[in-house]
């Protein structure tokens, strides 16, 4: 293992899953695994003992699960990065509000997780004053469902959202997906500065804007990159109408 590998702490609750889990470790250079726990108040233990840089965490576990170690950290003013290691598609919008740095569906790929521990490498390597300031309450990542496995998306590579009902579907590039969250809790954690809604249906990042119109009869559009045309709601306009100065 190199000299800058990562200091690893194993969380769950099956000993299979764990087994697992230290053969995929056992194959990665960049992983220095220092420690297994089962539960989740042996987690918080052995963290505070260790200090690791990064677990790969259970969720659904007996008692404190994974989600409740990761609170319970964050009161400590204790903060690996942590890896959610599950069977479960159905906890993404929790995992990236304890601000997690990967979401990986069991069975655990080698190549997933590989990728998933350069980026935490990449984080910790990046100089503390040098890290990109981010805004209170905003997050820069989803991790959304798709086909299998969970998939991370950069909040800044989002080109629009739009609600479907009980879900919203983020569009980047010519792909879509779809996330279970209401887009008020989307607005309210998308960053301003990059996004702005321009209906109750409808968010829009700012960059890709290109032109707002009437169509004579009282209502606007705001037509954006791609050819993509939405109407702006009466009680967004003044909002919107505000990034041409008007």
């Amino acid at each position: 293992m190199g000299a800058d590998a990562v200091r690893t702490l194993i969380i769950d609750d099956e000993p299979l899953a764990i087994e697992r889990l230290q053969i995929l470790c056992a194959q990665i250079a960049s992983i220095d695994l220092v420690g297994t726990a089962n539960d989740g108040d042996a987690a918080l233990r052995m963290v505070e003992a260790l200090r690791p840089e990064l677990l790969l965490l259970d969720i659904a576990m007996p008692g404190l699960d994974g989600l409740g170690v990761a609170r319970a950290l964050e009161k400590l003013g204790v903060r690996p990065a942590i890896i959610f290691c599950t069977a479960y598609d159905n906890f993404a919008i929790e995992a990236f509000d304890v601000a997690a740095a990967g979401y990986l569906l069991k069975p655990v790929a080698l190549e997933k997780l590989e990728r998933a521990v350069e980026r935490v490498k990449d984080r910790i390597a990046q100089p503390a004053e040098e890290a990109a300031p981010e805004r209170q309450d905003c997050v820069s990542e989803f991790w959304v469902p798709h086909k299998s496995e969970m998939i991370r998306i950069d909040a800044q590579d989002i080109d629009r959202i739009e609600a479907e009902r009980d879900y919203m579907r983020l569009y980047v590039g010519k792909r879509s997906y779809l996330i279970h969250q209401t887009i008020t809790e989307l607005e309210r954690c998308l960053d301003p500065e990059q996004f702005i809604r321009v209906h109750r249906s409808n968010i829009v990042r700012r960059d890709l804007i290109e032109k707002l119109s009437h169509d004579g009869m009282g209502a606007w559009h705001v037509s954006l990159k791609g050819g993509t045309s939405l109407r702006i709601g009466r009680t967004y306009l003044p909002k919107v109408k505000a990034i041409a100065g008007r």
